[in-house]
Formats: structure tokens, sequence, C-alpha cells
């Protein structure tokens, strides 16, 4: 080897170990070694399919329908990635109702006809029919809500929502499945004592929230582990949490009753690729160095969503390998329709209400 070959990759040697570190000491996050769950894969009763392939859309005035709500006035209702919440139809007609200044993400209505809203980064807010916002809550015991993610209201007006991450924030959430510290939340909200209480923490990226027949329990997504928590809050298991479902091939994300036996659960990406570096800090911490899009490399995209009983048993299994609408995080029914929402599409989609096998 000549000396000039020798210098070059001895030159070459050091910017690497510079490099690395340089990652190390500004690594965004201190990743801990976590234990991934068992992962079936797109087998048995989540094998492939095309129960997805004719999703029909209605196209919005900008990126990313999170979620969409149901409306008695004859409008659906879904928040942007600008901070806009629009209305719209079936028809493709589609109308600004509010600015909220942040990222709305889970909404629903409640008995007296204001829309709820998990905001990223303004917390839970109300908004009037004449699209008014204000805050509920964006705090709790002196510190702000970092990531308020979905929400859901039980007969009596309790507004139950997640705080996904302690850590993170919407923008930079990729940055919380690489670090693994699990510090999302459940949360209740009383709108009569305007008072919050804490359900649960330690949970992977607390996401969707629904509630369960007669508002016995709430549902709880964690994201990162590829599971559903149930957190009892009537009977002999009141105030105890269990797993309603787990070992999910996806990553959960907003969850939707349908007020009578099904539980629909979107499911945005596959979980393997972070699930491969568990147990292996130091190369989290160097991936979360490097731009969004290469974090992003990471996550697999898919079409899917699963319907599940009251059991915990998956009765549905809606796919589309082709992709045609894909990183769907909310499958909210709405009358004889089930109406999709996705971070990274310019559009909501719907489908006839599926069948299921109960």
């Amino acid at each position: 080897m000549n000396t000039s070959l020798k210098r070059l990759l001895g030159g070459l040697g050091f910017v690497v170990v510079g490099w690395l570190a340089w990652s190390f000491i500004a690594a965004p996050i201190v990743p801990v070694v976590w234990q991934a769950p068992p992962n079936p894969g797109l087998t048995g009763v989540f094998a492939i399919n095309q129960n997805l392939a004719n999703v029909e859309t209605v196209t919005m005035p900008d990126l990313g329908p999170e979620d969409v709500a149901c409306s008695n006035d004859g409008w659906l209702y879904s928040g942007l990635d600008d901070g806009r919440i629009v209305r719209f139809n079936e028809q493709g007609e589609t109308a600004l109702f509010a600015q909220t200044e942040g990222r709305p993400l889970g909404m629903i209505f409640d008995q007296q006809g204001a829309l709820i809203v998990a905001d990223a980064y303004q917390g839970l807010l109300t908004i009037g029919r004449d699209g008014q916002v204000e805050t509920l809550v964006d705090q709790y015991e002196g510190r702000r809500l970092r990531f308020v993610d979905d929400v859901d209201i039980a007969s009596n007006g309790t507004i139950y929502f997640s705080d996904a991450s302690m850590g993170f924030e919407f923008h930079n959430n990729l940055l919380d499945f690489y670090e693994g510290s699990m510090t999302g939340r459940l949360f209740a909200y009383s709108p009569q004592t305007q008072s919050i209480e804490l359900l649960l923490d330690g949970l992977f990226f607390a996401n969707g929230v629904a509630l369960g027949p007669d508002d016995a329990y709430v549902l709880i997504n964690e994201t990162g582990l590829g599971r559903v928590q149930r957190f009892w809050l009537k009977g002999p298991q009141a105030g105890t949490a269990d797993v309603f479902i787990e070992h999910l091939p996806g990553t959960p994300d907003n969850i939707n009753f349908d007020g009578d036996q099904t539980f629909w659960i979107a499911m945005p990406s596959l979980r393997a690729g972070v699930d491969a570096v568990a147990h292996w800090p130091l190369i989290r911490r160097l991936v979360s160095v490097l731009p969004k899009a290469l974090q992003e490399a990471a996550a697999t995209p898919v079409s899917f969503v699963l319907g599940v009983n009251l059991e915990g048993s998956v009765v549905a299994n809606l796919q589309d390998s082709a992709l045609g609408y894909n990183y769907i995080t909310s499958a909210t029914p709405c009358g004889d329709r089930l109406w999709l929402g996705s971070l990274h599409m310019m559009a909501a989609g719907h489908l006839p209400l599926p069948k299921t096998t109960h």
C-alpha cells in the first residue's frame, strides 16, 4: 500500500471516528434497551388482502387529515397540517371551520355540540359552532403537555385523552421511538370541575383513545409496543389496567368504537424497523442525529385497518398492498361509511362500513 493511500484511509478513519464522537455527544436522545414483543407479521388473521383497494377519497386543502369527526349537522370535520380544521362532505365540498395555530389530531363532538380537539401543540381544546377556540387544559402539575394526541368523551362529560410523550413533540415524534423511554400518559379531564387526573403513565407512545360499552373502560393504544391497554373505570377492576390486544404487526394509531361491538384500529406502518434495534441503543443514538428523512427509513408504511371485537379478537382485516390510500392514522365509523384519516395523504378516505366476523 503506497503512502498516499495510507494517508487517505487514515484521514477517512479520523473523519469517521470524529463523526461518531460528535453524533454521540450531540444526540437529542438518551436511548434505553427495551424488549420488543413478539411480532406475528402479516400472517394468520393479519394476512395480506386487498380489502382497502377501492377506497374513495375527498381532497383536502392541505396535507394530513389525521382524524375524522362525525357531526349531526351533516358535515365531517378533520384537522390539517397547517392548523386548520375543515368541514367537508362526501361530495367533496370543503370549508374552513377553525384555526388552532397548532396541529389538530384526534377530535370528537361533545353532547353540547362543541368539537373537542386533541392538539399536539396547544393541548386539549374546545371549539364552538362559531369556530372560536378555547383551551381546556394544556399542562399537568405545572408542566406543559407536550403531545396531546387523541380524545374520547364519556356519557357523563368526562374527557379522556392521551399525551403521547413527555420528551418529544409532534415534529420530532420519531425520536420517542428511538429513545424508548416510554413516557406516554392517559388522562381524564372533568369539564365540571376543570380538573385533570392521571390514569396511566409509562406508556410507549400513548396514542388512540376509545371508551368501551357503558363507559366501563377506556382503551389506550401503545404505538411503540404494538398493543392496546384497557383501563377499567367501573366494576371490581376499576382503577386497574390490563392488556386488551397485543402482538399486533403494525403500529396502532387512533382507535374508534362503533357503539356496538367493534373497535376500529388504524395502523400506519409496520413495527419491524425500530423493533430490530430495541437492544441496540448506540445505533439508535447515532440514527437520531440523521436528517428526518433518513430516520423515517426505518418505518414501513402500509394500508392497514383492523376491526376488533369486545373480547379483543380480530374480526376485520383491511389492507391494500398497492398502498393506494396509505399511512392510515384513523378509521371512524359514520353511518354506513368508514372514514379514514392519514398524516401522509392530502385527502380523507372512505368506504362502505365493512362486514365483521362476530
